[in-house]
């Protein structure tokens, strides 16, 4: 099992040498077992691991008896550790979603917030070869194309699945050969989730026709991220002669009407992707309508798409915008410098009082050098030609391409508040400050603090 997870570590660039990883732990058997051995594996391969678990609190007691074992654990072996919650239920009920659809979202976002905080490179799940199987039936039950068809991909960006090549059976003989404790989740005998009804009822009579069964929807699988990986970069490059006009982006609809069929629809998404306003949240009916829109001849057609986006023909072109106003942007206001500013109904505020910088930083607190900053301390919206350097990140961007890479919807981009003085982007809610802002240890200094009013 090593040797397997090696391997495909090596082939995705999952645990580089040098850096960490941060591991997300439920406290069960897969995420036990991917914890215990990068901790094996960072001793031979140069890395080092840290811990994150976030409790959902859907589960009364037994939540947090995970969330303490967890704890324990790495505690007890000096493992860095980070402990998030939420309440699920409640964000499911304001949202109007489902519970699992939630609890990944708020646990997604709880993770890398973890990663950004704990300086890890990469973010490790445990799904194994058993969970693609199940997401496979999923989605075959419910429709899908060779995207879904193919599976959880090995590596998203900085998310990383090292186990995702081997079975449960291997993870369970690793677990009893190394005596690693975990705990069970009750919820995973509830049969009125659709998973858990596939892992108890149907995969064992997959099993009984070939004993294999897990090991070959691998391999079949893999093929099939091949082929995707292969048309979503034919679908990219048809992308390239997309352009950007104010905020909406404009392309060609020849560039869209000539791809084949097996591209054109990918081009249609990733354009959707490339606009940042949240998830894209279309089926093959409404990207199979962009493109009949592209090869039609109606010079002013529009077609309608989810989440208030819109596709629409002007003459020889497609223009990809959204509709409805964008949200009033927010009012500057001045920083009080030793207290609290709200950053208008945005209900963003942000903490200020004179310090000194000390050697090491608390988590989400930066300091501002007191004779460095130009003229006044202010709350505003984002502005034409603002840059920021993020700690941790290579190049400047301008927050126009940081908000559309971090997917902010453009309704609410003029309502991000930047503080920011005569100089320019000192800091961004909920992305951090400009590390060339930043003031060294032992300067005098204004400690600043955003955070959410709850």
């Amino acid at each position: 099992m090593r040797d397997k997870v090696r391997a495909l570590a090596l082939e995705y660039d999952m645990l580089p040498a040098g850096g960490r990883i941060l591991c997300a732990v439920s406290g069960g058997a897969d995420s036990m077992c991917l914890l215990h051995l990068l901790g094996a594996l960072g001793e031979e391969l140069g890395f080092t691991v840290a811990a994150a678990h976030f409790n959902h609190r859907l589960r009364g007691e037994e939540s947090a008896r995970d969330a303490a074992f967890v704890e324990r654990w790495c505690r007890e072996r000096d493992i860095p550790f980070t402990l998030g919650e939420g309440d699920v239920s409640a964000r499911a009920r304001q949202l109007g979603r489902g519970l699992e659809e939630t609890a990944r979202e708020m646990r997604y976002a709880f993770l890398c917030r973890a990663a950004e905080e704990l300086g890890c490179g990469r973010i490790a799940t445990a799904h194994s070869a058993d969970d693609n199987l199940e997401t496979l039936l999923l989605h075959l039950a419910r429709g899908s194309g060779l995207h879904g068809l193919a599976g959880i991909p090995p590596r998203r960006g900085e998310i990383v699945r090292p186990l995702l090549e081997v079975t449960r059976g291997e993870i369970e003989d690793y677990l009893a050969q190394n005596r690693v404790e975990h705990v069970e989740d009750s919820s995973n005998t509830d049969e009125t989730y659709a998973r858990n009804r596939l892992r108890r009822q149907v995969i064992p009579v997959l099993k009984q026709l070939n004993p294999r069964a897990v090991e070959s929807s691998a391999c079949t699988m893999r093929y099939l991220r091949a082929d995707d990986d292969y048309l979503n970069a034919q679908a990219a490059r048809a992308c390239l002669a997309a352009r950007w006009a104010e905020d909406d982006l404009v392309i060609e609809a020849s560039c869209i009407a000539q791809l084949p069929a097996a591209i054109a629809p990918r081009a249609v998404r990733r354009l959707l992707e490339q606009m940042g306003d949240g998830p894209v949240n279309c089926s093959s009916a409404h990207l199979n309508g962009v493109v009949e829109l592209a090869r039609g001849e109606d010079p002013s057609a529009v077609f309608a798409l989810p989440g208030g986006r819109m596709a629409q023909r002007v003459y020889g072109e497609l223009l990809f915008t959204t509709r409805g106003a964008p949200l009033p942007p927010l009012t500057t206001v001045p920083l009080a410098l030793d207290g609290e500013t709200a950053a208008g109904d945005t209900g963003w505020l942000v903490r200020c009082r004179p310090a000194v910088c000390p050697l090491a930083n608390r988590s989400g607190v930066f300091y501002l050098p007191r004779d460095e900053a130009e003229g006044e301390l202010v709350l505003r919206a984002r502005q034409t030609g603002d840059t920021i350097l993020l700690p941790g990140r290579e190049g400047t961007k301008t927050l126009k391409k940081l908000f559309i890479d971090e997917k902010i919807p453009r309704r609410q981009r003029e309502r991000v508040p930047v503080l920011a003085d005569s100089a320019g982007v000192i800091a961004v809610a909920g992305f951090g400050p400009d590390s060339r802002r930043l003031a060294r240890p032992g300067q005098s200094a204004y400690e600043l603090e955003f955070y959410r009013k709850e």
